[in-house]
């Protein structure tokens, strides 16, 4: 990321949207640049790449998911989709090639600034989380949950005391995946192929199985989880840790 302000990418091909977005977007102290094209987008992330991509799904001259599949070919920079195209379908499809996150105009500043921060933060921490030696940790109502992924250890800490999570192999397999992009959004393919391999990529019932078992097991109150987040019709987002 820069050290002083960081850039963002805005590639959309709508005067007003951009127009929103540098005014937005810059009151909240981020450098602003601006591409109208697939064309140009890939241009400029090539040669002087930004911290974020904003990237539009619609553009005059080709697919917002062809472009994201094409930046994913060479870098893991942060892209976050903005796009009127709210179908599950064409989520799930730009989060299979790569995006970090997915917003459907019209969109609130709040939530935008708030997708953007934490796609940053997640990008920062890619390195670390990836590695054997990554230790998640996030806290709900007295309770924390951590994830030592170096030695495949689970714990429950509340008031003080500390309880080991017995996982079954593929439980944690699945957790660890979540683990290392805690903060977002994993289709229900990315699971199921990382996990399970690629026959199972359509098997998302069986998905359901093994998030409704972690549940028991890490939750307060499995029906209303505060780690494990259901993104409806798309997959699933473990939350930041602290």
């Amino acid at each position: 990321m820069s050290e002083l302000k960081p850039r963002i990418l805005v590639i959309e091909d709508e005067a007003p949207i951009r127009r929103f977005l540098r005014a937005t977007l810059g009151a909240h102290g981020y450098e602003i640049e601006e591409a109208t094209t697939a064309r140009d987008g890939l241009l400029q992330a090539a040669q002087h790449p930004p911290d974020l991509i904003l990237l539009d799904l619609t553009l005059p001259d080709g697919d917002g998911i062809d472009v994201a599949r094409s930046i994913r070919t060479w870098t893991q920079l942060p892209i976050v989709v903005l796009s009127a195209r709210g179908q599950e379908s064409d989520k799930v499809a730009a989060l299979d090639v790569g995006a970090d996150d997915y917003l459907t105009k019209p969109f609130g500043v709040g939530e935008l600034a708030a997708r953007i921060r934490v796609a940053l933060r997640h990008a920062a921490r890619r390195e670390p989380l990836g590695s054997t030696d990554a230790v998640w940790e996030a806290a709900e109502e007295g309770r924390r949950l951590r994830v030592d992924l170096s030695r495949r250890r689970v714990t429950l800490i509340e008031n003080g005391q500390e309880t080991d999570v017995r996982l079954t192999p593929t439980e944690f397999k699945l957790l660890a995946m979540l683990v290392r992009h805690a903060g977002k959004v994993l289709t229900h393919r990315q699971l199921l192929v990382e996990v399970w391999g690629p026959p199972h990529a359509g098997d998302v019932q069986y998905l359901r199985v093994y998030a409704g078992q972690l549940r028991t097991k890490l939750e307060r109150d499995p029906s209303q989880p505060r780690f494990l987040l259901t993104e409806p019709g798309v997959g699933y987002r473990l939350v930041e840790g602290t």
